[in-house]
């Protein structure tokens, strides 16, 4: 039998310690893709990845992602049923490789994820400014629309999981939508001033300028996809929806971001993308809108580009507010926090930490009058950055070790030779990302940020380490 992790007094409530919901496929995903923010990605990193990766042949970064993260979903799905528990990653790498790692990693995604929700609110602070000034609003501080964002995020997220899903369903859509319009006017116009782009399947292309920029731009677009499992206990079917969920995220976001980045590039033309990009990142998008859709889509998506880092930041915070959850049910962190809504049967103690956490954060970032932007979103972006793709390596170990010393035998592809190819993947994407981590936090080499974001992962780990040698935490 799997060993799963668990306490010997708050993990053992049984099913009424256990969240409610009865998400399906369709809401996870929506969940979970949401988190990824795809028009925040079509508007941010994607011109990011053109500017300073490897040019029109970016869009293959996409590809080689997304080829990656699927070798390693193969075997993170396989390893699900024997992983009965919604701790995500902690549960899958402290089954494989023990409860200290596995702790250590489950602090770990805490870090990520509250960093990436509360940096995520620099950039949602200033976009919803520039919206409300643009339809003649008064001109404010970023953090006071930061707190207005918050304030919404934080009932939500108190609220069960479901209406929280229903919210994310009509905001992705239509992100995606506008999105999706604009690429069927472009390819049915017959491409931008220069035709369609080869670049995407032109080697010379590919391998042009800094690739390996490229593929870390292309590798952060996908964050979230994997927190699937975290909404185990809330899901309808868990051992089906939770691979059916994984499996449509990644390869809708993979073939989103491939097929978006491409029309990009080709609506503009290969040969000034570069130039454009560079020059502009922050508006090619809203540019090119207004190009091929006229001024009213130029408005559309300035106004859905602030509604997906809203759905984004309420996604993390989900996540987030559920490792929170599972930490207390299972005796790591206060029992309280592992105890659920009696009528919501929502995680709304761990919401409310979450809550305060972020909001420290955002508050911090108010009365130091850091820049919202280059400086709040971009050091916590770096911590989320390192630590999601760290904790996708160690799953990817955790696979390999379980089905080779408690699962033995069985499917070689599922438990063998897709979660190696996938880890040798991960490993090259976790040294690209440690070598530009510099850039990742605004330094031009390895500073007091940079080894500040290693010393802090490194903390957690070894934080979990210590804190599973407590007698209370143990594994049955």
């Amino acid at each position: 039998m799997a060993q799963t992790l668990s306490t010997t007094g708050t993990a053992s409530s049984g099913k009424s310690g256990r969240l409610r919901g009865n998400l399906s496929v369709a809401s996870i995903v929506f969940i979970v893709v949401a988190a990824a923010s795809p028009l925040g990605v079509i508007g941010g990193p994607v011109p990011l990845g053109i500017a300073s990766g490897n040019g029109a042949g970016f869009p293959f970064s996409f590809v080689i992602a997304t080829l990656v993260l699927l070798l390693f979903s193969v075997g993170f799905t396989q390893m699900t049923r024997f992983v009965p528990t919604a701790g995500a990653f902690y549960a899958y790498i402290g089954t494989g490789l023990g409860k200290g790692l596995g702790l250590g990693a489950a602090f770990v995604a805490l870090l990520a994820y509250l960093a990436l929700e509360a940096g995520v609110f620099g950039l949602f602070g200033p976009g919803l400014a520039e919206l409300v000034v643009s339809y003649g609003g008064p001109q404010v501080p970023w953090w006071v629309w930061a707190a207005v964002g918050f304030a919404v995020v934080s009932l939500f997220g108190y609220l069960n999981i479901e209406l929280s899903g229903k919210l994310l369903a009509v905001l992705l859509i239509a992100e995606v939508a506008i999105v999706l319009v604009l690429d069927a006017v472009v390819i049915f116009s017959g491409g931008g001033p220069e035709g369609f782009s080869t670049g995407i399947a032109t080697p010379a292309q590919i391998v042009s300028g800094a690739p390996g920029m490229g593929i870390l731009f292309a590798i952060l677009s996908f964050v979230g996809f994997e927190a699937t499992a975290v909404f185990r206990d809330e899901a309808r079917d868990p051992q089906r929806t939770i691979p059916r969920a994984t499996y449509i995220s990644l390869i809708s976001i993979g073939a989103f971001y491939t097929l978006s980045s491409w029309v990009l590039i080709s609506a503009n033309g290969e040969s000034e993308i570069v130039a454009l990009a560079t020059q502009n990142p922050g508006t090619i998008l809203q540019s090119t809108t207004e190009a091929y859709l006229g001024a009213a889509g130029g408005h559309i998506v300035q106004l859905l580009f602030v509604t997906s880092l809203f759905a984004c930041i309420l996604s993390f915070h989900n996540i987030a507010a559920r490792y929170f959850f599972q930490l207390g049910h299972r005796g790591v962190l206060a029992a309280s926090l592992g105890r659920p809504h009696p009528e919501l049967g929502s995680p709304a103690a761990a919401s409310l930490l979450t809550s305060a956490v972020v909001g420290v954060l955002v508050l911090a970032a108010a009365l130091l009058r850091l820049d919202p932007i280059s400086q709040f979103y971009t050091w916590l972006g770096g911590i989320s950055s390192v630590g999601i793709v760290l904790l996708l390596t160690l799953t990817s170990v955790a696979v390999l070790v379980f089905f080779a010393r408690q699962q033995p035998g069985g499917p070689r592809w599922q438990r063998q030779i897709a979660p190696g190819l996938g880890l040798v993947g991960l490993l090259g994407f976790l040294l690209i990302i440690l070598g530009n981590l510099p850039l990742l936090v605004g330094e031009e080499h390895y500073g007091p940020f940079s080894y500040g974001v290693l010393a802090l992962l490194a903390s957690g780990l070894v934080a979990g380490v210590l804190v599973a040698r407590r007698g209370s935490v143990v594994f049955d």
